[in-house]
């Protein structure tokens, strides 16, 4: 399987951690790229973001056209929403990506996978299922495939990894109690998750944004010694 592409966000010097953050059904690594100066991150933070492609692929609730997707849609109905088998051959794609920055030189636990929506489904379902310790994990407004399946498939690699949900209360894309109910199935396994909501739809705020920064900033930027 070919690397995925992606929009490749460099910072000044040299890299010391990497983010790798999955877009929305639809949207592209584009989408969210604009949002690394918002993070106001530190000049020295030395943090390199990937934004990678989904594929494109048809997508059914939207009557079958081809868009970038990380998986198929059939239904609305939140319990069958995300097709199982797209959002397996995604994460094995992803992995593949946040493996070659590995042997590339960074330690996985200098690596933040995120994701929004569709992105959001498929860094859950990895954060349960990969054979090594990343720094963190943060899901924005989403959900999980296959709940169900969770305790039977996840390992404890990653039971302590700080994970940051964040979801709008007013989402009519993904609702919030759909969120919830992924932060509790990690919860009830003894996943390290927080929870935050923002008065919004299916976006992102400028309260959020500021989170996320503080999140990065706790899990990668290496603290310099007195």
């Amino acid at each position: 399987m070919a690397l995925l592409p992606f929009v490749d966000v460099k910072p000044n010097g040299q890299v010391k951690a990497a983010v790798v953050w999955l877009h929305g059904l639809g949207d592209s690594g584009h989408g969210f790229a604009p949002i690394v100066p918002e993070l106001r991150l530190p000049a020295d933070a030395g943090i390199r973001f990937l934004f990678p492609h989904a594929p494109e692929r048809p997508v059914t609730v939207n009557g079958g056209m081809r868009m970038r997707a990380w998986y198929d849609i059939k239904t609305m109905d939140l319990s069958n929403r995300a097709d199982e088998a797209g959002v397996r051959e995604s994460a094995t794609a992803v992995q593949q990506l946040l493996d070659k920055l590995i042997a590339d030189g960074l330690s996985s636990e200098q690596i933040v996978l995120a994701g929004f929506s569709q992105g959001g489904v498929i860094a859950l379902h990895l954060l349960a299922r990969l054979p090594y310790k990343l720094a963190g994990v943060m899901a924005l407004s989403t959900y999980m495939c296959a709940p169900e399946k969770l305790a039977a498939e996840a390992t404890s690699v990653n039971k302590t990894t700080p994970v940051f949900i964040g979801h709008g209360s007013q989402d009519p894309v993904v609702p919030m109690a759909a969120g919830q109910q992924a932060f509790h199935a990690l919860k009830n396994l003894g996943f390290n998750v927080s929870w935050q909501d923002y008065r919004m739809q299916h976006s992102v705020c400028a309260q959020e944004v500021a989170d996320i920064s503080s999140f990065l900033q706790r899990r990668l930027m290496i603290v310099k010694e007195a």
